[in-house]
């Protein structure tokens, strides 16, 4: 039997701590997003409590309190709901309920099914006709967070089989073809957008994006993701191969840029300098970006590519100076989210890479909570500092550190909506 990780304490202390969302602090809850913000507010705290109940660690309770906070009012969908928010988020958090408790929220998931999947429709038929008409996306057309590979997650989790989600794959294959701009030859997901997908005066040339969260890697993952579930559609495995080539090309090391500019095209000096240490997080960097090979390496079974993907995740995981610029426990960009992140990659890991990879996930841990560190204390301190949400708060956070310390597997796939598990 494995021997929990301390690092579990302070999960356990976070999710006592956000048990209750009367007592959650007015500065967080009162914000706009809270209600159905899966990054920020009810839906990915629910997230923590889902999970710990299908595991046995927690009272469902929390879990109906936070659900009841989502369901409020009515529920956002169109142009301004995404993974992170509105329709697709209160689904990814039932779809985890209802993974723990078969048939819960048979009905209200039954609705929000085909909410996303008209939506993601809609958005296709969109993102094609922009691609027809020779137009440069927006990065909120095909990103993870905003876009269409993370609806793309919750659809091959919630209607694997229907229309919508072979219609987002067949234009992420689209995607991936270059386009002529300006008389260069650029990557399909070449944007004008700076990376927080608004204008950005320092991008005027704009940039491809490598990363999860914003990048390419996101919609690599997802097409591995669909064809390791045998779902496929013309044109597929090249695509991957396509995105695949790419990011080989602009790797340095087991590090790749956050992103792509003119300058790089160009081969101007500054922009083809060795890159500076920089954190691998699952937003951007290599964990994100590994890990999303290694499930390209594993759709397609290739072993080398595995092989490589596994060994830079390893890598980059222990680089002194990478971990040094690695500052806080989000499962976002922190510790306890590389921690996962390796755990995960670890059992799907080649034996002498999931070995590295463990032991890279035990050295996080003990990063995320040094020993002696009173558990009480860090938690109030996290909650204080970093808020209560999912993607860059407590919840997630304490959601991250379940698996690597328990050395188990998510019972509830929670970490679907961060697409690469």
């Amino acid at each position: 039997m494995t021997v929990p990780h301390p690092s579990l304490r302070l999960s356990d202390r976070i999710a006592e701590l956000l048990a209750d969302p009367e007592a959650a602090a007015s500065a967080w809850s009162s914000r706009p997003q809270w209600r159905q913000s899966l990054a920020h507010g009810a839906p990915g705290i629910a997230l923590l409590h889902i999970e710990r109940a299908a595991t046995g660690r927690g009272p469902w309770e929390p879990v109906r309190a936070w659900l009841a906070v989502a369901a409020k009012g009515p529920v956002t969908s169109g142009p301004d709901s995404y993974l992170h928010y509105g329709a697709p988020a209160f689904a990814q958090a039932l779809a985890c309920a209802a993974r723990a408790r078969p048939g819960s929220y048979s009905s209200a998931l039954a609705h929000l099914d085909d909410v996303v999947a008209d939506d993601a429709l809609r958005r296709c038929d969109e993102a094609l006709a922009r691609i027809t008409r020779g137009d440069l996306p927006a990065l909120a057309e095909f990103d993870a967070i905003r876009g269409l590979a993370g609806v793309g997650a919750v659809l091959l989790r919630r209607d694997p089989d229907g229309e919508a989600i072979h219609r987002v794959l067949g234009y992420l294959v689209r995607l991936t073809a270059d386009v002529k701009h300006n008389g260069r030859a650029l990557p399909g997901w070449w944007t004008m957008d700076g990376p927080s997908g608004t204008p950005d005066e320092r991008f005027p040339g704009g940039h491809a994006n490598t990363g999860v969260a914003h990048g390419i890697a996101g919609p690599l993952a997802v097409l591995s993701l669909a064809l390791r579930q045998g779902i496929e559609v013309d044109g597929q495995r090249e695509a991957i191969r396509t995105i695949l080539a790419w990011l080989e090309h602009w790797r340095d090391g087991h590090s790749w840029p956050y992103w792509i500019t003119p300058g790089h095209l160009d081969g101007d000096g500054d922009a083809r300098a060795p890159l500076a240490p920089q954190r691998p997080s699952w937003c951007y960097g290599t964990a994100g970006v590994a890990r999303a090979q290694q499930l390209a390496a594993l759709a397609l079974d290739d072993s080398r590519l595995r092989r490589d993907a596994e060994s830079f995740l390893a890598a980059a995981l222990v680089d002194p100076k990478a971990l040094a610029a690695t500052t806080d426990l989000s499962a976002c960009h922190g510790s306890a989210g590389l921690a996962h992140i390796a755990h995960r990659a670890a059992s799907d890991a080649l034996p002498h890479n999931a070995a590295r990879l463990r032991s890279a996930a035990s050295l996080l841990l003990d990063t995320a909570h040094p020993p002696r560190t009173d558990p009480d204390e860090q938690a109030h301190h996290l909650l204080e500092t970093a808020g209560p949400g999912f993607l860059e708060g407590a919840a997630g956070t304490a959601l991250a550190l379940l698996a690597p310390a328990t050395g188990t597997i998510p019972a509830t796939s929670w970490d679907a909506c961060l697409l690469t598990f």
